[in-house]
Order: structure tokens, then sequence, then C-alpha cells
């Protein structure tokens, strides 16, 4: 089957996966998205993921709770664990074979990363879940997926969030906002859109992978993404 992408890099907020409850793990999110990500295992496509954790616990926000920022971010990067499991097994039920790999040293839950072995995975045709950011406080899982997509090889970052792309303001607040369908990497600074966070996407500009911002929650977006529909999302390139 033709494809426009060969290994792609999904990256999932936390926060999709809690649903309409806005916290926790909502099944059927899971069930969607297992399904939507065996779409294109069928098809061929190398699957690498990156999830967040702020359905569970967001780093960032601990100041206000007296807890250092440090300690903040590794409970965060332990949040990113637990939906990652959730997301394996959720994949596994469907018949898919996957691995777990952390950024921080939890062996009896899953394997450490290490490039090579998270390459060969995907030439084993298993799906990889990336969990624990990038071990280090400070950091965002945005970064953790930028950083994971360039050394595996990826040939794209697909952000999965609830809006259908990038558009020239917030289209809940401005109804005159329009989305666009391509943009540069300098288009989005000079413009001050929001993408990811700025570490992130310096990143993927300095190694030239492209960013697609869509709606996760639509079926087949992601499907048609992989096969190269130029209708679904925003392209930054």
């Amino acid at each position: 089957m033709d494809k426009r992408y060969h290994r792609i890099l999904l990256k999932l907020s936390g926060e999709a996966l809690s649903g309409e409850r806005g916290y926790g793990i909502d099944s059927n999110i899971l069930n969607q998205y297992a399904g939507e990500i065996k779409k294109v295992m069928d098809a061929g496509v190398q699957v690498a993921i990156v999830i967040g954790g702020g359905n569970i616990f967001r780093g960032k926000d601990v100041e206000k709770t007296g807890i250092d920022r440090v300690q903040g971010d590794h409970m965060g990067m332990l949040a990113t664990l637990i939906n990652g499991l959730a997301v394996q097994a959720s994949l596994e039920k469907i018949g898919l074979f996957t691995r777990l790999l952390s950024a921080v040293n939890v062996e009896q839950i899953c394997e450490p990363y290490i490039q090579r072995r998270a390459v060969r995975h995907l030439e084993k045709g298993r799906v990889i879940i990336f969990g624990a950011g990038t071990g280090n406080p400070f950091f965002t899982t945005d970064s953790a997926a930028a950083l994971r997509a360039i050394e595996i090889g990826a040939d794209v970052v697909l952000k999965g969030t609830k809006v259908d792309g990038v558009y020239s303001a917030d289209p809940m607040r401005d109804p005159t906002a329009t989305r666009y369908t391509h943009i540069s990497f300098d288009e989005v600074i000079a413009k001050g859109l929001n993408v990811m966070d700025m570490t992130a996407f310096t990143l993927c500009r300095e190694n030239s992978v492209p960013i697609i911002v869509f709606d996760m929650n639509k079926p087949d977006n992601l499907y048609r993404l992989v096969l190269g529909d130029g209708d679904v999302g925003t392209l930054i390139s």
C-alpha cells in the first residue's frame, strides 16, 4: 500500500486520554486510539509514541503546592509511564506487539531506553512507547517527542490534539481564525503561534523534521495522514 511516511513519531497529550472527564484514563478513548494506530501499522508504517502525563500529574504545576520543581517533574515522568502502560495494554489487546521504553530505570516494569534497541524494535514491527520524557527535569514531553523522533530517524512528528490544526488565532475565541494547511517554521515563530514548546520546536527545525498538528479524535485522520492526505491538519516544515 502506498504511504507517505515510513516511520512516524506520534505525540499524544495525557489530557487527551482523559476524555470528557478531564482526569484519569477513559477506556473508550484508549481503545479508539489503539484502533487508529492498528490501521497505520497494518498499512506497513512503523509507529513510535510519546505520551504526556497531564491527565494524572503535571510537573510544572507543583510549585504552588510547595513541592520542588525537580521532584514534581520526576512525578510527571512516572505519570507518563502509567499512561504508557495503559496504551501498551490496549494495543496488545488487539494483537499488536509493543515495547515500553523508559528514560529512567524501572526495569521491573519496562525496558530502559537504548536508541539502537528502539530502532530494532521498530524494524521488527513493534509499536514502541517512550516513557518518562527525556529523563530530565525542566523538559516537556514535547521535547521528548522531538528528541526521540530525531534519534530514531522518524520521517515526521505527528502531534495529535483536540483541534484540527494550527490557526491564525484561537478558534475558540476568534470566529475569524483560519486554519493553515502548510506553514514554515520561521512563519510560526514570526507570528507567535503556539505549536510546541520552543525547545521541541527548535529541535525539529534544526534537524529538518516536519511537524503535523491534527485532530486525533476524528476517526481515520491518522490513517489519512500517513497515506499523504494534505487536507488533514497543518504541516509545519
